[in-house]
């Protein structure tokens, strides 16, 4: 790995670090790291220790799924392939199921402009707004049906599927994404129409001049409408506009990588994502 590179993936470390600690304490398995959420929100994952003498080890991955079950949060681990490329077979003996998901970095400085896209508007989340805590519900919502029916594909779940999988924020959770929206460390985006409400959602988490785009989707009868384009180059903008160096984020396939190069997303290597495989009966 020449130095650009290293130095590239060693941005993406400090900030895969960063990001969970506002809101997680830190455990250390071996050669693992385990972020623990305190209080409500999505759980964290474990990853690979930066300051680690010796890769993640079999034991190292035992301890922490233990850990995992004892505080009842997911038996999740993330890490860059090209960073710990001895943790993906360590993964796969220990009976996880690893997602090779293409990692992408924003190779352009100008971005296309969403309406030339998709013919449906998208805007921006003001945390100031009378309807920001109806719309971060929509955001949510509309991310909840579109990852329960991933990938690029139309289906059937619309409008319906996203009313009922609305539901009312906590105080803390509106109060935390009002607070890292005004500060600038998170952006939140909806895509939608006065008739149709919001078909697609995303968002992007940013540390210093680092950030990442994620959260992307689309209700599944919406798709192929250009909007998972839309939704992501409105980000990149305005993380752009706001002077962020390295825009990067981890496409679920190859597929829905081919969204994020119209935008002009490169793919620089693989994010692992692994859980548990799933039980066959």
């Amino acid at each position: 790995m020449d130095h650009a590179h290293r130095d590239l993936f060693d941005r993406l470390e400090r900030f895969y670090d960063a990001v969970p600690r506002d809101a997680a304490r830190v455990e250390e398995h071996g050669g693992l790291v385990l972020f623990v959420r305190e209080g409500s929100g999505f759980p964290y994952y474990a990853r690979p220790r930066r300051d680690a003498a010796a890769p993640p080890s079999l034991a190292d991955v035992a301890a922490v799924r233990e850990r995992q079950r004892e505080l009842g949060v997911p038996e999740a681990f993330e890490w860059v392939h090209e960073t710990t490329p001895e943790l993906l077979p360590v993964a796969r003996s220990a009976g996880l199921s690893v997602l090779e998901a293409p990692l992408m970095v924003l190779d352009r400085d100008e971005v296309p402009d969403p309406a030339q896209l998709s013919d449906v508007p998208v805007r921006v989340l003001d945390p100031d707004a009378p309807d920001f805590a109806a719309a971060v519900a929509a955001r949510r919502a509309v991310a909840a049906v579109a990852f329960a029916a991933a990938g690029t594909a139309r289906g059937d779940a619309g409008a319906a599927e996203r009313d009922a999988a609305v539901t009312e924020l906590e105080v803390a959770a509106l109060d935390e994404e009002r607070a890292r929206i005004a500060d600038g460390r998170r952006l939140s985006v909806l895509a939608g129409t006065p008739a149709d409400g919001a078909l697609a959602s995303g968002m992007a988490m940013r540390v210093d001049d680092v950030a990442e785009i994620a959260g992307v989707g689309t209700l599944p009868a919406a798709r192929r409408r250009g909007l998972g384009a839309a939704v992501t180059a409105a980000l990149a903008r305005e993380l752009r506009a706001a002077g962020t160096d390295l825009v990067f984020l981890s496409a679920g396939s190859e597929d829905i990588a081919r969204v994020y190069l119209r935008v002009g997303f490169r793919r620089i290597g693989t994010a692992c994502i692994a859980e548990p495989a799933p039980v066959i009966a």
